[in-house]
């Protein structure tokens, strides 16, 4: 794959999931906010707006301001910065892998942009089954967790696919 292929892929992957992201936002910030929640396909789908100031799962949202600030403001910037290089740079990935980095990546500044502009993530998303059930989350953290699970699937099935791979039992 040329290098202006996988730009491309890239640019074109990471614009779509962006744009997707930002306008699913903005719907859920208008429609959801202040309003009870939408159920959906027999409770499996819940609608409903939360801003989240941390990370995955809250995580960090306790954090003092300046911390919290720094660690998903400059550190996740410069994580998506280095996804970019390596997705440039790195031969080895195919369209496929240069694709699910894309997501990573769109995930990633997604929910840069809303912290950006508005301090806080917003999401509006919850799937689950009676009490077993996702925390909130939006199209961006989809993104990532579907180019992290492409990544791993993809990686595993190169390296069961690998020539010499001998896994008799005993050896």
């Amino acid at each position: 794959m040329t290098r202006v292929a996988r730009l491309l892929l890239l640019v074109v992957v990471t614009a779509s999931c962006v744009g997707c992201d930002q306008v699913t936002k903005s719907i859920a910030r208008a429609q959801l906010a202040g309003r009870p929640t939408i159920s959906l396909l027999g409770d499996s789908v819940r609608l409903l707006y939360a801003e989240n100031a941390g990370g995955f799962m809250s995580l960090g949202a306790d954090l003092p301001e300046p911390v919290r600030s720094l660690v998903f403001g400059p550190v996740v910037a410069a994580t998506l910065t280095l996804l970019v290089w390596i997705a440039l740079r790195n031969r080895a990935l195919g369209p496929v892998q240069v694709a699910a980095v894309a997501l990573v990546i769109a995930g990633g500044a997604g929910n840069l942009i809303d912290r950006a502009l508005f301090g806080t993530v917003r999401d509006f998303m919850n799937l689950g089954i009676g009490t077993l059930r996702t925390g909130i989350f939006n199209v961006a953290d989809f993104a990532v967790l579907a180019g992290v699970s492409v990544m791993l699937v993809t990686s595993h099935r190169e390296e069961l696919q690998r020539p010499g791979r001998d896994d008799g039992p005993g050896e």
